[in-house]
């Protein structure tokens, strides 16, 4: 099927005025994101920070990117003009830096905290407690370009359905109680960005208000190795 086709079978599955689609643009050429756009997408993920600015500059200026890798603090200047929002936020150094470089452009960005949820050394991501700790800390409370409207997480590769909806269903416990003690009056806390194009399904169901799909709209990717940033 097309990359038009792919896309309408995944808006006809999900409610989006509940669940939106972050189609994964990584490794695609702009062509392949541009198709997806005349199709009527305007929300689309990248993983790394080069990849993204040349799409950028190439594409509509519309379009809403999402920035959804490990992200380093010395690349967050080359995304902080145009980023909609950035799902990956790790640390507190990694935020103290988007908020120099969103003030810098006269700009509040929005983020998600990441939150280490999968039963893998591989994957970045804050801890519960950690999550916690940064939202108490002094040098969160006085950052003002930047502002959290929810939490990301990625499951295990190849876990079983119930270990991915156990840990799906622990982010949203840990969301619910964060909303609760740090932003019970704000309405942006309201994005849990759970599930990928294996797993999305389990993750609407336990609470996920963003999915990450990429491979099952674009299929294979075409750019083996994007150049070094």
């Amino acid at each position: 099927m097309s990359i038009a086709d792919n896309l309408l079978k995944y808006k006809s599955e999900l409610d989006s005025e509940q669940v939106q689609l972050i189609a994964v643009s990584k490794f695609n050429e702009a062509e392949a994101v541009l198709e997806a756009y005349e199709a009527g997408q305007r929300v689309f993920g990248e993983n790394i920070v080069q990849e993204l600015v040349d799409k950028q500059a190439q594409l509509p200026k519309d379009i809403e990117w999402h920035l959804i890798g490990h992200l380093q603090t010395n690349k967050v200047k080359y995304i902080a003009p145009f980023i909609s929002l950035i799902q990956s936020v790790d640390s507190l150094k990694l935020l103290i830096e988007i908020d120099k470089q969103a003030a810098k452009h006269k700009r509040v960005i929005d983020c998600l905290l990441q939150i280490y949820i999968a039963d893998e050394d591989t994957k970045f991501g804050l801890g519960f407690d950690e999550a916690v700790e940064l939202l108490r800390s002094e040098e969160f409370a006085v950052l003002k370009n930047v502002r959290i409207v929810g939490l990301m997480g990625i499951a295990s590769n190849n876990a079983s359905e119930k270990q991915t909806n156990d840990e799906f269903t622990e982010l949203k416990v840990l969301f619910d109680g964060i909303k609760l003690s740090f932003f019970r009056k704000d309405d942006a806390f309201k994005e849990l960005s759970m599930g990928m194009s294996g797993d999305y399904k389990i993750a609407i169901e336990a609470g996920s208000t963003m999915v990450r799909i990429g491979s099952s709209i674009f299929g294979k990717r075409k750019i083996k190795h994007w150049k070094a940033e």
